[in-house]
């Protein structure tokens, strides 16, 4: 039988009336809350950054091509063959980005087309359909913002007129609405149409000319590496380069996140600590008789500070168990009925975003269970200084 633990357990759950009880549960609640505010603060910072970098991605792609200095390409399919090629590619498509003045009624508003030859690829869509078209001639379909069709009193299925200025010409085509898309990210939202890129191709009467090549990988650990080994076979003059590059203040902010989410665990882990330590200190105090009671049963100094190291454990393992159940319920809660919602013009998204990673919760249980064992190591030394013949006079 294992004399410490035994001791440890008596004294930890028997029913008696002093301040042990009263210090245990105290301690029991702080470390779980300290726990549930770790998980809640991965898992708010996970979600977060994952949401708001598909956003982006959704966009731009993880990784784009363009011409050195900002002129136009000519399309070509070997490079393209060559692309997909790359293990990591999931996928690669062309697009062109115009200035047009988009008209409804007497409502105007200038914008930027983006011409797309994957209609799948256009993000966020939250009414309506993608573009469809045949081989044979461009789709004469748009899809809008829901900020723009706001703005202009537009409905999907309304007819829209677009222009586009060319030598002095205009150029102009009678589209139908067929989807709205909303991302949340109003300085893009206001400004961006999309439309079949063959039909803004058409209308600068230069078939084959893009703006650039829009690539999604599948493993975004590896965008660099993909990065390179893209530029490694592109033509002279062609760059390719990833959206977090192009696009560094976004991508900035999102990282500082990190930051936010690294003070705070640091926080709740010294409060954590400090109130385990404080916790362990008191019930040494309290047990001082009992303690030398022990030294004169010949107990060693080892044993007594295992009983108060079994102790503190059990505080630990109960609070950090509970910080779970509560970490990860409010998580589940919060991702199955979404209650806390945000100010998007803020923030980029409505609701507040959750993703649990499993390794990250085993982390935090083993992480805090070490931090926790190590400093109760520092008051049970106090053991050591205890006489016995004053701690049995000990009142």
């Amino acid at each position: 039988m294992n004399t410490a633990f035994e001791i440890a357990k008596r004294i930890s759950f028997y029913k008696q009336k002093n301040y042990t009880r009263f210090i245990v549960r105290l301690s029991i609640a702080a470390t779980a809350i300290s726990v549930a505010a770790i998980l809640l603060t991965f898992s708010i910072v996970n979600g977060f950054q994952s949401t708001i970098s598909s956003k982006l991605f959704s966009f731009w792609g993880h990784i784009q091509i363009s011409a050195v200095g900002g002129a136009g390409l000519i399309e070509d399919p070997k490079v393209t063959n060559k692309i997909k090629a790359i293990p990591n590619i999931q996928s690669t498509s062309a697009f062109l980005n115009q200035t047009i003045v988009l008209a409804k009624d007497v409502e105007i508003e200038g914008l930027n087309a983006k011409g797309v030859s994957d209609f799948t690829s256009i993000p966020n869509l939250i009414k309506g359909r993608c573009i469809q078209s045949n081989s044979q001639s461009p789709s004469k379909e748009i899809v809008l913002s829901k900020n723009i069709a706001t703005k202009l009193h537009i409905v999907v299925g309304d007819q829209i007129r677009l222009y586009f200025f060319q030598k002095d010409q205009i150029q102009e085509r009678k589209l139908t609405v067929v989807g709205l898309f909303h991302s949340g990210i109003e300085e893009y939202d206001l400004k961006n149409v999309f439309v079949d890129i063959q039909l803004l191709q058409q209308m600068i009467q230069t078939p084959a000319t893009i703006t650039g090549y829009q690539i999604n990988v599948k493993d975004l650990s590896k965008i660099g590496e993909t990065q390179n080994q893209i530029q490694s076979m592109l033509p002279d003059n062609w760059l390719s380069r990833a959206s977090t590059a192009i696009y560094p203040q976004l991508f900035d902010w999102i990282e500082v996140q990190n930051i936010n989410r690294n003070i705070t665990i640091v926080i709740m882990l010294l409060i954590a600590v400090v109130n385990l330590i404080t916790c362990l200190l008191i019930l040494l105090l309290e047990r001082i008789p009992m303690i030398g009671s022990l030294n004169a049963l010949g107990a060693t100094h080892a044993m007594i500070q295992k009983v108060f190291l079994y102790q503190a454990s059990f505080i630990a393992c109960i609070g950090i168990g509970l910080g779970v159940l509560i970490g990860l319920g409010l998580s589940l809660l919060q991702l199955k009925f979404q209650w806390i919602k945000l100010d998007e013009s803020a923030y980029l998204i409505d609701v507040l975003p959750i993703q649990i990673q499993p390794l990250q919760v085993v982390a935090v249980i083993f992480g805090t269970a070490i931090i926790c064992y190590l400093s109760f190591l520092l008051p049970t030394i106090w053991v050591k200084r205890i006489s016995p013949a004053k701690a049995i006079r000990f009142n």
